[in-house]
């Protein structure tokens, strides 16, 4: 059984036992949350409707903060002396899927 589920503005394919990087959640390590359920595949079982969604929860505990990988931005403009740099690293949650329950 897996299910599909979105949080920060991406879907993701999860089963219990998975570690996900996603985007910052809220809590501290060990915190317990539920993640919204796009899909659920049961074996040949398909479930997407809205109303059947509903009664699944897809659960899950924060393992960690982290941050991603340095990205390097450098913007230029020729014969005007224009250079800007700049950097980024996106904050990132690790979380441990617990269980995909379908009521």
């Amino acid at each position: 059984m897996y299910a599909i589920v979105k949080t920060g503005g991406k879907q993701y394919k999860v089963a219990v036992g998975d570690v996900v990087e996603v985007e910052k959640l809220e809590g501290v390590p060990g915190t317990e949350l539920s993640l919204a359920a796009v899909l659920v595949v049961d074996g040949t079982d398909v479930t997407t409707d809205a109303d059947a969604l509903a009664k699944v929860s897809v659960t899950g505990k924060v393992v960690e903060h982290t941050k991603g990988p340095k990205i390097r931005i450098h913007k230029f403009k020729n014969k005007t002396g224009y250079h800007k740099r700049q950097g980024h690293r996106q904050k990132l949650t690790r979380v441990e899927v617990t269980g995909i329950t379908v009521k």
